[in-house]
This record gives structure tokens, sequence and C-alpha cells, in this order.
């Protein structure tokens, strides 16, 4: 286990201002360090108006800290920003050793938790397009790379490789995951066919979805206190109290400041929240930082264009709080389903209302209905919402909005006209 110093760089200017508490910013790291497997040694906040170009931080507090570094016998300097690649370099040679930014840090755990092919390939590439750049002149020195932090994935062999052979790597690797996304594309339709609807656990990490996903599913996933436990999404079928049959699916923990071109780079995995009919928003009801988690969730829905779909809040880890303290917050989120996937408190409550948010969610449908088949007239009135009906000798014609499993009956009944 290598011993790592954590730094949290913390600009004063605007532009570069973090709403985040310090401490809580700092505390977080310090997490994301030891589940890259990184024994924390220390940890050193960094205060500047804004970062150099160059070098980052001031040559006099590059110079402390390789000092520091120096004294706790640290083998690799953690930061808590994303570098560019000369800053990385510049930084390495003024510290003496190995520099890890924040983006490398979370691949890393990410390639410690891929176990799906299509995991293991969509951290590859995007550990790929990190290092590219920084494989050119004097970028990351290959000789620092001879294990540790930031060769897992790629490895040490390809990080050996010129650049010709890993973007011929990347476009393989870019082929299979477009692969498994039509193959995964195919399954959804099946689903669809079948008419299952489906719900995705979201939410911040280490808030407890997996837990909840085994709690409701007796799924046997494996549920740690640490971020990133889950990467590859994991879908387990369910019945709801109507006898209505859910998929339910665990994805992926959101992240406060998950970089841009990480989520583009996981967009194949985060399908399962584009696609679900409802998503369920898990929360950590105990987090002193529930607000800011939330809207870091918000802003990874916001980029993946799904802040529309329907969604459902659920506080989480209830049995941690005080009586006081639960009544403030179910003032707070009236419309929140608060249960504790620990204990089972709550979760009745939470299968009743994604069966209601479910028998809720219609689609518009023109629908024509012959005679004799009244009984299909009856369901969409009280079904659904009858918009227009014209009265023809041969068929009755409807344009309404019904629920979705009533469209899927009608159609394989053939009696939706478009849909």
């Amino acid at each position: 286990m290598e011993k790592a110093l954590v730094v949290l760089p913390w600009f004063t200017a605007s532009a570069y201002q973090d709403r985040w508490p310090v401490e809580d910013s700092m505390e977080e790291l310090s997490e994301l360090a030891k589940a890259a497997r990184l024994e924390v040694v220390g940890r050193e906040r960094v205060n500047r108006e804004r970062p150099t170009p160059g070098l980052f931080l001031g040559k006099g507090k590059v110079e402390d800290l390789r000092a520091l570094a120096g004294s706790l016998k640290a083998e690799v300097v953690v930061f808590g920003e994303d570098l560019s690649f000369t800053q990385q370099r510049n930084l390495e040679e003024g510290l003496g050793q190995k520099v890890v930014d924040r983006t490398q840090l979370i691949l890393d755990i990410f390639a410690r938790r891929a176990k799906s092919q299509e995991g293991k390939a969509q951290v590859e590439l995007a550990q790929l397009q990190y290092l590219l750049p920084r494989l050119s002149g004097k970028g990351i020195l290959l000789s620092r790379l001879g294990g540790g932090i930031g060769t897992r994935g790629p490895g040490e062999q390809k990080l050996e490789m010129d650049r010709r052979k890993i973007r011929l790597r990347v476009g393989r690797l870019a082929q299979e995951i477009r692969e498994i996304h039509n193959r995964r594309a195919i399954a959804r339709g099946k689903r669809h066919e079948e008419e299952i609807p489906t719900a995705a656990l979201i939410g911040y990490t280490n808030v407890g979805k997996t837990t909840l996903l085994n709690a409701l599913t007796r799924a046997g996933a494996r549920a740690l206190d640490q971020p990133f436990t889950t990467l590859d999404p994991l879908a387990r079928r369910m019945v709801l109290p109507t006898c209505q049959p859910l998929l339910l699916s665990d994805t992926v923990g959101f992240l406060h400041r998950l970089p841009h071109h990480l989520v583009e780079a996981f967009r194949a995995t985060l399908e399962e929240v584009t696609e679900a009919d409802v998503l369920l928003h898990v929360c950590d009801a105990s987090s002193a930082l529930l607000t800011e988690q939330s809207e870091a969730v918000y802003e990874v829905l916001g980029l993946l264009k799904a802040r529309e779909k329907t969604l459902l809040t659920v506080m989480n880890k209830v049995d941690r709080l005080d009586e006081a303290a639960r009544l403030g917050l179910e003032r707070r989120y009236p419309e929140a389903v608060f249960l504790s996937a620990l204990t089972g408190e709550g979760l009745a409550v939470l299968t009743d209302r994604i069966g209601s948010l479910l028998s809720r969610l219609t689609r518009p449908a023109s629908i024509r209905i012959p005679p004799g088949e009244e009984r299909w007239l009856k369901r969409i009135y009280e079904e659904g919402r009858v918009l227009e009906r014209e009265d023809q000798p041969e068929a009755i014609l409807l344009k309404a909005r019904i629920p979705e499993r009533l469209f899927g009956q009608l159609k394989k009944a053939g009696k939706i006209v478009t849909g």
C-alpha cells in the first residue's frame, strides 16, 4: 500500500471557489484516496487566489510540500483538482514524487471496481484517453509508472505502447463498447415487449443504493461503506404489491464535481438512468451535506438530459436520525419516502409509491376499437384520458393518453394506430 500526501487546493477567486465546506471536501478527497488503497499519511490545504498555468501552485509552496512529503515518507502526492500534463510534469519534478490528480484517482477506483466486460472496457478507454496527451514529449515519465496507483487498467505494458498503438487500441475499445451498447439496446427492447417497467436507483456515491437493491430484490450484491462500490449496472426483477413486475437497476454513484469527460466516457453504463421509467433518487438522510450532494446528482442528471424524468426522492439511513432531525427533514421533503435499507423500515411504503407512480405514467396514442370490443373502450376511459373521439360505422377512433401497460396490451391486440 502506497503512502500518500493528500493536497486540497482552495482557490479564493470566484471562478474557482467551491461551494462545499473545505473540511468536507478534504474528507471526501481522503476517502477517495483510501478507496484507491492508498495510506493517507498527511493532509494539506493550500490557499491561493487561482492556479498558475505552469506549476499550478507557487514555487515556495511546492518546496514546502516537498519537505512535508519527505518527512512523511509519502510515495505519492494526490491533488484534489485536475491537472494539465504540463502542471503534472512540473509538480512531479518540483516535489520529487509521483503526482496523481482527481480524475486519475477516480479512474483508479473505477479500475478496481469494474468486473464486467463493459465496465473494464469503459475504464480502459477512459484511462487511455486520459494518458494519451501525457505520453508525448516530456509528459508523465514512464519510469515513474512502474506500478501502483495510476497504472491499473491499462497497466505497464499499455503505458509503453507508442501513441499509434494506443490510438488503435482506443478505436477497438470504442467499437467493443458500441457492440455492447447495441446488445443492451436489444435486451431493453425485449423488456419493453414484455411490458416490464424499469426503475433506476441513482444518487451520490455511498448513500446505500446497493443495500436498498438487496433489501428490495434479495440481489446479494456486494455493498461496502466506500465510494463507487458499484460501477457495473446491476438489474434485478421484483414484484410490486400491485402484482406488477418491475426491473430495478443499481447504477454507479454520482460525485461532487464529477468530471464531465468521465460522464461522457461512462455514458453507456449510465444508459440505465436515461432509459428508466422512474428514477429513485436515494439520499443519505443523515449526511450534513444532503443539499450539496443532491445538487451534485441533479447536475449529472442535467448532463445526461434526464432532469425531466419521473423522480421519487428516497431518504435512506433514517435509523441514524433522532426524532427531531427526522421531523425537520419530513417538513423539508414532504413528497419523499423515508426508510432504512438496513433495518427494512419504510420499504413497504416505497414499493407502494413506485406502483402508484407507474400507474400514472401515460403516453399519447391513436386507437381504433372495432364493434364488439367495447371492453377496451371501457378500460381506456377508466385508466386513461380521452382527448378526441370519432364514432364511425366500422370502428370508434380515439386519441387518448393511456398508461404504458395498457398501451402495450392494446398494441399486442392490434388496436394502436399510432403511438
